[in-house]
């Protein structure tokens, strides 16, 4: 069973492991030095987030989603526990915080844009790079109760 709950501050090191093996899992589009970048950003921001964790039983953290202002800024899941619904389980609460709540996604990342528009998402826009410039295109996506 699947239980959503907020991260403690002795968890970010955790939430550190879901993000690094989530994105080697599925952003091998990523070049090797945006790789690098991208997750000196996520290990001097990420401990220090307060985000809400999916655990198990065992309150043992398998994925985590961010949300600010309405906005999901981010939503890993360790690929240990994919296909669980744990990720579906995230959305769902964060839509119970705000149904209008919105997301972007990198283009290159099909399986992620199936998962968000199974969800209820709608795509609402695109960039051509993502937050910090680079050359990965965003789609911007809105929940479909918007």
């Amino acid at each position: 069973m699947t239980t959503i709950r907020l991260s403690r501050p002795e968890e970010g090191a955790r939430a550190i492991d879901i993000w690094r093996r989530a994105v080697d899992a599925t952003h091998d589009f990523l070049k090797p030095e945006d790789r690098q970048a991208i997750e000196e950003l996520v290990c001097d921001f990420l401990p220090k987030a307060v985000l809400w964790l999916a655990v198990d039983a065992d309150d043992y953290p398998q994925a985590f989603m961010l949300i600010d202002e309405g906005h999901m800024e981010a939503l890993f899941v360790d690929p240990a526990f994919r296909g669980m619904g744990v990720g579906a389980a995230l959305v769902r609460h964060g839509l119970t915080l705000d149904p209008a709540m919105t997301t972007d996604v990198n283009e290159q990342n099909g399986q992620a844009i199936g998962f968000y528009e199974k969800m209820g998402f709608k795509r609402t826009g695109r960039s051509p790079l993502d937050g910090q410039g680079r050359p990965y295109p965003l789609i911007h996506l809105a929940h479909s109760s918007s």
